[in-house]
């Protein structure tokens, strides 16, 4: 898989997500429909959560998103379970907004390098592979956010 294929398949997929919230009202952003364990605005801060933690970390580097990014978003978090206000809706728009460029921008012609941490949950062994790994995550979340879009507006 070349590199431009792997951030046009990153491209494609937050194009697609920020399709699916856009004019989502404020209050479906919060339902928590029938069947689901959280909601949109979930949905968005976990993709960023996650491909910080997941990128970042496996390949050695900082963590661009502030602690409360995985506080709110991480796995087997739920929104019935926040204490205080996440990172609010539109800062989390901006970030998506950003996050291939970002991507490219730090990891452009890097793809073929070796991760500091090998010892991780995908087995993965190169920063490509890590940023395929995202791609597929994104594209997982996405599903569900065009369900949940779908079953809040209603």
């Amino acid at each position: 898989m070349t590199e431009a294929f792997v951030f046009k398949l990153m491209d494609r997929a937050q194009a697609s997500i920020l399709k699916y919230l856009e004019d989502v009202p404020e209050e479906a952003r919060k339902t928590i429909p029938e069947g689901f364990n959280n909601n949109l605005h979930w949905q968005l801060g976990h993709i960023l959560a996650i491909s910080d933690r997941v990128v970042n970390t496996f390949s050695g580097r900082e963590l661009v998103f502030p602690e409360t990014y995985a506080v709110y978003f991480a796995a087997r978090t739920k929104p019935a379970e926040w204490q205080g206000e996440p990172p609010a809706w539109d800062e989390l728009i901006g970030e998506l907004e950003q996050l291939p460029a970002r991507f490219r921008e730090a990891y452009a012609d890097k793809l073929d390098e070796p991760l500091a941490n090998l010892d991780n949950f995908a087995k993965a062994e190169t920063l490509g592979d890590l940023l395929t790994l995202n791609v597929a995550h994104m594209n997982q979340h996405m599903g569900i956010i065009n369900a949940l879009t779908r079953i809040t507006r209603r």
